[in-house]
């Protein structure tokens, strides 16, 4: 029964929509990828999206509840986190959302010639 009541635990998403100052994109990369790296017990996988051309971004992270998103604030991420407000237009716009869907590619016959 507890494999039951695990497929109905859903994940979590937390998502931030900015902009950079112009050409800082890579450095704020940087940034997330090194506060991504602080992330322990609960985090599921992170993403970085850039708008083609532009400085504009959306991260999106994944974790296992809410409880654990929130526990992995440490002073670590706070510190990266400051160095990083300064290259955004203005503040990003976050959300957090709950993962009530996940469609993963089916598999074919030709994806498994490993058999």
């Amino acid at each position: 029964m507890s494999d039951f009541h695990d497929f109905l635990k859903h994940q979590f998403a937390y998502v931030a929509i900015g902009e950079f100052k112009p050409g800082k994109f890579e450095e704020a990369k940087r940034l997330y990828e090194k506060a991504v790296s602080t992330y322990t017990q609960g985090f599921k996988k992170a993403y970085l999206l850039q708008e083609p051309g532009t400085d504009k971004g959306i991260a999106v992270i994944f974790w296992e509840n809410v409880e654990d998103m929130e526990a992995n604030h440490s002073e670590a991420y706070d510190n990266i986190l400051k160095q990083m407000m300064p290259l955004f237009v203005k503040a990003p716009t976050t959300y957090l959302h709950e993962v009530v869907c996940e469609i993963e590619p089916a598999v074919t016959q030709n994806s498994n010639l490993d058999e």
